[in-house]
């Protein structure tokens, strides 16, 4: 087992220590730099709530959306179907992002409310503002309802603003999964430049996950022998 140096993944100072190296020497380097270089670009500044969307493929396709687009929370709370994204639309994407269950819509704006965020909820009624308009200098929650209903009239009545994707055709709304990589493309371009650096992960949610991916990239085995020379540490 060779000696991992920072400076040679070119590696963020403080991100491994004593603590996590004995998880980054079991990793090749290049996988160590590939996960760094994902995570430098990882974002809780936007994120996404979903609103009993019960469709296993529209699950997962929300999923594999916003881990493409460097979201690191997805937000959920389940409609009449349970939440389980259908794994071969997902592509193992949510394996690398941090999934909130919450009880409640109320409940769930509530708490990202409190936690300094706006909510916006896709909505194609009246009192709209297009896409492009979302004020994007405050960390911002994009909220999608459910997949014939739309969003529920308490989350419209919570939520602090509602949007709308303009559209020139005679179809008059976009798929979930659809509507959400196109809102994500366009909030994420204009948040990086807005924000700037509080854009970005701090130093400690980055070693954080970075840890919990180094894990993930382990057999269970493996795992299992790491955690426990790390005094049984789990995630």
């Amino acid at each position: 087992m060779r000696m991992i140096k920072e400076e040679e993944l070119h590696i963020e100072e403080g991100l491994l220590d004593d603590d996590n190296r004995l998880l980054a020497e079991m990793i090749l380097p290049s996988r160590l730099k590939r996960m760094y270089d994902v995570l430098s670009a990882r974002t809780r500044y936007i994120t996404i709530l979903t609103e009993a969307v019960d469709d296993p493929h529209n699950q997962a396709a929300v999923l594999r959306s916003a881990e493409a687009f460097g979201i690191q929370d997805v937000h959920v709370v389940t409609g009449v179907a349970r939440f389980e994204p259908n794994k071969w639309v997902t592509r193992h994407a949510d394996k690398w992002l941090t999934v909130h269950k919450h009880s409640s819509i109320e409940r769930a704006i509530r708490h990202l409310q409190q936690n300094g965020y706006q909510v916006y909820a896709s909505y194609l009624g009246e009192g709209t503002i297009p896409l492009e308009q979302i004020d994007v200098s405050k960390p911002t929650v994009l909220l999608f309802g459910n997949e014939h209903r739309g969003v529920s009239e308490e989350a419209l009545a919570l939520a602090d603003g509602k949007f709308i994707i303009p559209m020139n055709g005679f179809v008059q709304s976009f798929n979930i999964s659809v509507a959400a990589a196109i809102s994500l493309y366009e909030i994420t371009k204009r948040a990086k430049q807005v924000a700037g650096e509080q854009y970005h992960l701090s130093l400690a949610e980055k070693k954080e996950i970075y840890e919990h991916w180094m894990k993930l990239s382990l057999s269970p085995r493996l795992r299992k022998m790491v955690e426990s020379k790390m005094g049984g540490r789990n995630d």
